[in-house]
C-alpha cells in the first residue's frame, strides 16, 4: 500500500525557491527541476524506505540536481512528512537544522 506523503510549508517554500532560482537561470529548467522532484515524492509514496540518516529522518538524493528530500515517516498512519528539500551545492556535508 502507498504511503501518503505531506510536504510542509518549509519544504515548499524551499521547492518554490528552487524553482525560481532554476527558471532564472534557463527557460524550463524550473520545470524540469519540479517534474525530478515529483518523480522522487513518488518514489517515496511508493517505497518509503529508504536509509535513515539521522535519528529517525531519511534522506533521498534528487537524480541531476544538488538536492536532498529529507524527510520522515510515521507508519501507524502510513504518512510520509517531507521536512526540507535541501540544497547541498554549496556545502554538501551540511545537514538541514
Amino acid at each position: 500500500m502507498a504511503f501518503k506523503v505531506v510536504l510542509e510549508p518549509r519544504a515548499l517554500a524551499e521547492t518554490q525557491e528552487a524553482i525560481d532560482y532554476y527558471n532564472d537561470k534557463l527557460f524550463g529548467l524550473g520545470k524540469k527541476f519540479e517534474k525530478a522532484l515529483d518523480e522522487h515524492i513518488q518514489s517515496i509514496s511508493k517505497n518509503p524506505f529508504f536509509q535513515v540518516h539521522y535519528k529517525d529522518y531519511r534522506i533521498l538524493l534528487v537524480k541531476n540536481f544538488p538536492y536532498k528530500i529529507v524527510y520522515y515517516l510515521n507508519e501507524t498512519k502510513k504518512t510520509a512528512y517531507i521536512t526540507a528539500i535541501f540544497n547541498t551545492y554549496q556545502n554538501p556535508i551540511k545537514q538541514p537544522e
